[in-house]
């Protein structure tokens, strides 16, 4: 594929790149990526920041909660905070929300414009609001905090919806999915021209499903030229809880699942009275749920690089395309048609 052009499907990507696709009517698709900003649980270790995942959709850009060395992790990766949307906070265990007031403050030091959203479970604006009165921090743009009553759809932009959706753990906690809407079908450029509708801005109509008329004065439908929809991608966030069936129907389907693989099967006995999950459990949660990749995360200090090759190799008994997740490591989220 041509730089710059990654995401393009279809044989145009071949001759053009992705300006040109923009110039003659083929419509690029969005990047979307996972940055681990933060894989550890519990405490930080000098390799391991504590939790905290940074979705980019194109140039907008979601923080899945922000452990301490969050803003380390953003720094090394040269991703623009400012740039953040919404935090999605899971619960308000320190690990998972230690990094937030230092990044709410350093927002304000590069002259951001936009108002920032942060999500959570309740008390979630109880915890801002008391770090910015005793920090006495200065901020120069507007926060809009949303403390989640109810599962369902918390947060939706322009071709995509966040829902929320409760855990089981030692305090209120949430789960996350950012699910895309479903696309048109796959756009048949030699279709196009057969109906006499030309290489432009018409091609472009067609793919946004509108019907546009051919030069004999036809007209020409979206369906004429573009296969069956498409689903949209999905990434799902869960942290801090017990195994429970109803995580697999939310996470159903996602592209890549970020999970807590907070211990070894060995630990299950413990990992229960802790209201945490194995790497196995998220492993066989990922095989319900169908899901393309998965993700560890959350790992106890306890584990050494070592230990967890021994936690990866359980989880990838049970679903193989596991990951463990690393600081500062990037997984994009491709279409697969």
């Amino acid at each position: 594929m041509l730089a710059g052009s990654r995401d393009v499907p279809g044989v145009t990507v071949l001759f053009w790149g992705w300006k040109n696709c923009r110039l003659f009517g083929i419509l690029p698709s969005m990047n979307l990526e996972a940055f681990i900003l933060g894989c550890g649980g519990m405490m930080p270790l000098p390799n391991r920041h504590l939790t905290s995942v940074l979705l980019r959709r194109e140039g907008e850009l979601f923080l899945f909660d922000g452990g301490e060395g969050t803003q380390v992790s953003l720094r090394k990766l040269n991703l623009r905070w400012k740039k953040i949307s919404v935090i999605f906070i899971s619960h308000t265990h320190a690990d998972h929300v230690t990094g937030i007031p230092g990044l709410l403050m350093l927002s304000s030091q590069v002259d951001r414009d936009d108002p920032l959203y942060i999500i959570g479970p309740p008390r979630i604006a109880e915890y801002i609001e008391t770090s910015r009165r005793v920090l006495d921090m200065y901020i120069n743009y507007e926060i809009i905090v949303k403390e989640i009553t109810a599962p369902g759809v918390v947060y939706e932009g322009e071709g995509y919806k966040v829902r929320a959706f409760p855990l089981r753990h030692t305090k209120p906690c949430y789960g996350y999915t950012l699910e895309e809407d479903i696309r048109p079908g796959e756009f048949h450029p030699d279709k196009a021209m057969a109906l006499g509708v030309k290489m432009g801005p018409l091609w472009s109509k067609l793919q946004s499903g509108e019907a546009v008329w051919a030069e004999d004065g036809s007209e020409v439908r979206p369906e004429q030229v573009l296969g069956a929809f498409r689903s949209g991608r999905k990434f799902s966030f869960v942290t801090d809880t017990l195994a429970f069936p109803e995580i697999s129907a939310e996470v159903a389907g996602s592209d890549l699942f970020v999970c807590e693989g907070m211990f070894e099967q060995a630990l299950l006995e413990s990992a229960r009275e802790k209201k945490h999950m194995t790497a196995e459990q998220a492993a066989r949660i990922a095989l319900d749920a169908k899901v393309k990749k998965l993700a560890l995360i959350h790992y106890s200090p306890r584990y050494t690089e070592y230990d967890l090759k021994q936690v990866l190799k359980e989880a990838e008994a049970i679903f193989p395309d596991t990951v463990l997740s690393r600081d500062r490591m990037v997984l994009p989220i491709d279409f697969i048609d």
